[in-house]
């Protein structure tokens, strides 16, 4: 056996160890789920995560490869967050709410907490139509954009474990709600009209409002659909004065109760 064999071999004793060590870790992050569950402790803690990259970053320090060995821990991470992602979740979380009720920021934290896909359904729409959603609102009218939430909405049919966060006129439509509720939870999300107002005053993507921003006027509209949302709405979570962490740790723990119902 040459020196190149031998290395070679070495090499794969490496691979071999590191695949055993793999599948014992995922293991192992079950098991942690599987405790918290048990004992009723929160699922998030942000506060492990850190300590997890300060230990790297310290057995790292002037150490060749650093970057590279960073890379493969970070995809680690990202990965054992899908296993609880798909442990916690075997279908769509489905947010709705009035415009400005946080659906967007709740998303881009369940993507952070879980490596959990996020499908902004007006982004998705504005991207593929190639134009904003106050010009689609402009040039082909407000039923033209519902058809395109509807289809959005049936697309996802075939995904799993993934957030959806909708628009705020999508649950008015009860085809939507079916779609929604095939194979996903449905989380209404709700602030008050102070609260919309000051989340959005600064923004002029939202046609409905572009004109009337005043308390007034939005609390009129969110009255006009508070109906639909609550009939459409598995879960009912109230944003305001609640930091994102509580947010989602009130979502996860609201929809283990039913799903354990």
């Amino acid at each position: 056996m040459n020196q190149l064999e031998v290395l070679r071999e070495s090499l794969g004793q490496c691979d071999e160890i590191i695949l055993d060590a793999l599948l014992m870790r995922n293991r192992i992050v079950e098991d942690i789920m599987a405790y918290k569950e048990a004992n009723d402790i929160p699922i998030l803690q942000p506060e492990q995560e850190a300590k997890q990259r300060e230990w790297l970053e310290r057995r790292m320090e002037s150490r060749r490869h650093k970057a590279e060995v960073e890379d493969v821990f970070g995809s680690i991470t990202q990965n054992s967050k899908r296993i609880q992602a798909r442990k916690l979740f075997n279908y769509n979380i489905v947010l709705i709410g009035f415009m400005g009720a946080g659906k967007s920021t709740i998303s881009e934290f369940l993507k952070t907490a879980f490596a959990m896909e996020v499908i902004e359904m007006d982004q998705i729409i504005a991207e593929r139509e190639g134009m904003s959603i106050s010009d689609i609102f402009e040039v082909y009218g407000e039923q033209y954009f519902r058809d395109l939430e509807t289809n959005l909405l049936i697309e996802m049919q075939s995904r799993t474990n993934v957030v959806i966060s909708c628009g705020g006129g999508t649950p008015m439509r009860e085809c939507n709600v079916v779609e929604m509720k095939k194979n996903g939870r449905v989380v209404l999300l709700t602030a008050k009209p102070e609260t919309i107002l000051d989340r959005v005053k600064d923004s002029h993507d939202r046609p409905l409002i572009e004109n009337n921003k005043t308390v007034p006027f939005i609390a009129e509209l969110m009255e006009k659909r508070r109906e639909k949302y609550e009939a459409a709405a598995d879960i009912v979570i109230e944003t305001d004065g609640k930091s994102e962490l509580q947010i989602c740790e009130e979502l996860i723990h609201r929809l283990r109760q039913m799903d354990n119902e």
